[in-house]
């Protein structure tokens, strides 16, 4: 049976984590650990994940929980630090207010492929957006491709950063470029579907929604920085002139669907 790590990087989140942990708690799959990660909070943040720590080591439940708080530098920073401590062969990001759509999400996930088969470098799903309250908004209106390969992000991230379960050996040998502040993510689903396709091995679409997200997050208020980031990302793997182009397309189409 293949496990999971789910990583989930804090600072100052104390209104929003609760949910986060008791979606994890609450996951009926057996194989699980919760690597929290945390930027020195100066809220309630920590108390909170201790005592979550608390009742799942005396739960049955077969999760293992590891929280962290020290300094970090930034969101990415503390992404590859969990990468780096994760032991489950796929590892997952739920931000603290991101929540699994159901109690049964990651049996889902582990059952989209079969015993014996070569582990998949990325199963990966649709997503849903929630408000802060954690009420549905909308669906995201990107949604995944039945057949993803790398070059299918050139029409943007068409698949949410916490719906896309990389293997964790692919993700340690493509940690996230701390040169990005804002698109890191993006770049970094690119790299390691590359890696996938240079070892063969297959992304599978799970085939339905893996993840209620939280609306907004550090691309949507820092938006144009996050635009002129995500061009030189997409050029550093597209191309230049490849990625104008498609800019350009993005524009047409907004204008037709007026």
């Amino acid at each position: 049976m293949i496990t999971f790590s789910v990583i989930t990087c804090t600072f100052n989140a104390e209104h929003e984590l609760q949910r986060t942990l008791d979606s994890v708690y609450e996951q009926s799959f057996p194989n699980v650990e919760h690597l929290i990660l945390d930027g020195l909070s100066k809220d309630k943040t920590m108390a909170l994940a201790q005592d979550y720590k608390l009742k799942s080591d005396e739960s049955d439940s077969g999760h293992r929980v590891l929280m962290v708080s020290e300094k970090d530098n930034g969101l990415y920073d503390a992404m590859n630090k969990g990468i780096m401590k994760a032991t489950g062969d796929y590892l997952v990001f739920l931000n603290a207010g991101d929540v699994f759509p159901s109690s049964e999400t990651l049996e889902h996930v582990a059952a989209s492929f079969a015993d014996g088969e070569a582990l998949p470098g990325v199963l990966y799903g649709d997503a849903d957006i929630v408000n802060d309250e954690g009420f549905l908004l909308r669906h995201r209106r990107l949604r995944p491709p039945s057949t993803l390969s790398w070059k299918s992000f050139r029409q943007g991230m068409l698949v949410c950063h916490q719906s896309f379960y990389a293997r964790t050996d692919l993700a340690r040998e493509n940690l996230y470029d701390l040169r990005f502040r804002y698109s890191a993510d993006v770049d970094w689903c690119i790299r390691i579907m590359k890696t996938a396709e240079e070892r063969q091995l297959v992304l599978r679409n799970v085939n339905e929604v893996l993840v209620n997200y939280l609306d907004g997050g550090m691309s949507i208020k820092n938006h144009r920085a996050s635009l002129i980031e995500r061009f030189k990302v997409m050029s550093r793997h597209y191309g230049f002139f490849a990625t104008v182009g498609m800019h350009l397309w993005f524009v047409v189409r907004a204008i037709v669907k007026r």
